[in-house]
């Protein structure tokens, strides 16, 4: 009985993991790491050097085929104003694999020089390919000798191409950012015939960094990170506080995360705390997500790490490239 509740709790985990696995990339707290072009492609060039992150998380530890994520992100400043940014991810749940990619340009302006408001404009393009590993069914009683389905005869996978678009306000320590996320609907039923077609996401993430001095610098930020799914009416919103001690260039962090669905408040997806540091031009962060829902009996929660280098710093003449 224990083997069939905790099947029927991975299958249920899994359907509403892949069925946005095609919709976007599966967002755990990377965009915290000091990340945020991850989640928003206004984000490409805000800083004074090139900034590559190594991001992996795997989900659910413990639980066999659970799902894991990789990605590879790079942005750099482009001339005085913009900036440009590229992320390379590959992801698995179970048999459900998605890998592609996000080619993104933004463009940055200033509002007010002395009150430091800026205002910035991004767009990505976005190729995903998603495909279901046929090959490792196994629908015969004899793992032996295993019966083939009838119905599966072909790869079953698909290229989809699509854009995000967003913006970003900033002004003194306050930011906001809306993203809409894959703009197209997709017109194809590959897998299904009730297969969505409506993939856009709406995200929102917005905060204030509290800056202190006094023989160094401290920085303190709280910040929320909404997001919606149009096909479904899904939602979830991360509540997230960081506090960061600055040592020259140098600085250290850490925080903690609360994940819930927008008609579940009281009752936390996952909750955890999150740490990283700078040195030089040297990056780690590291977070662990408690899972709080019906697998938290049967997993040892969520890992993640992020490693990175800042490279080729200049010094931007306009503010609005600064972070």
């Amino acid at each position: 009985m224990k083997k069939l509740i905790l099947s029927i709790f991975i299958l249920l985990g899994f359907t509403k993991i892949s069925f946005a696995q095609e919709v976007m990339i599966p967002t755990a707290t990377q965009y915290l790491a000091d990340n945020e072009f991850v989640i928003a492609p206004t984000y490409a060039g805000i800083g004074d050097y090139v900034k590559i992150r190594l991001n992996g998380f795997a989900q659910w530890i413990g639980i066999k085929d659970a799902p894991d994520n990789q990605t590879f992100v790079g942005d750099m400043r482009l001339g005085m104003r913009s900036g440009v940014g590229l992320l390379l991810y590959r992801d698995r749940n179970g048999n459900t694999q998605q890998s592609g990619l996000k080619a993104s340009f933004a463009h940055h302006l200033t509002l007010d020089k002395a009150e430091k408001q800026f205002l910035s404009f991004g767009l990505s393009y976005n190729l995903n390919q998603f495909r279901i590993a046929t090959e490792n069914f196994n629908p015969g009683s004899n793992t032996n000798n295993p019966t083939p389905d009838p119905g599966v005869t072909d790869d079953r996978s698909l290229t989809n191409h699509n854009f995000d678009v967003g913006v970003l306000y900033r002004s003194g320590g306050f930011f906001a950012n809306l993203t809409v996320g894959n703009i197209l609907n997709k017109d194809m039923d590959i897998f299904a015939i009730n297969e969505p077609n409506k993939l856009r996401n709406y995200s929102i993430y917005t905060g204030y960094r509290y800056k202190r001095y006094n023989n160094g610098k401290f920085e303190f930020e709280p910040s929320v990170f909404y997001q919606l799914y149009e096909s479904d009416g899904r939602s979830s919103t991360d509540i997230n506080i960081k506090a960061r001690l600055l040592d020259f260039e140098d600085y250290y962090w850490a925080g903690i995360t609360y994940r819930f669905l927008n008609d579940q408040i009281a009752r936390p997806l996952t909750v955890g705390p999150m740490f990283g540091l700078k040195k030089s031009n040297l990056y780690f962060g590291y977070s662990y997500q408690i899972t709080l829902n019906e697998l938290s009996m049967y997993n040892s929660g969520t890992h993640m790490v992020t490693i990175g280098l800042d490279l080729f710093q200049g010094i931007s003449n306009c503010p609005c490239m600064m972070r």
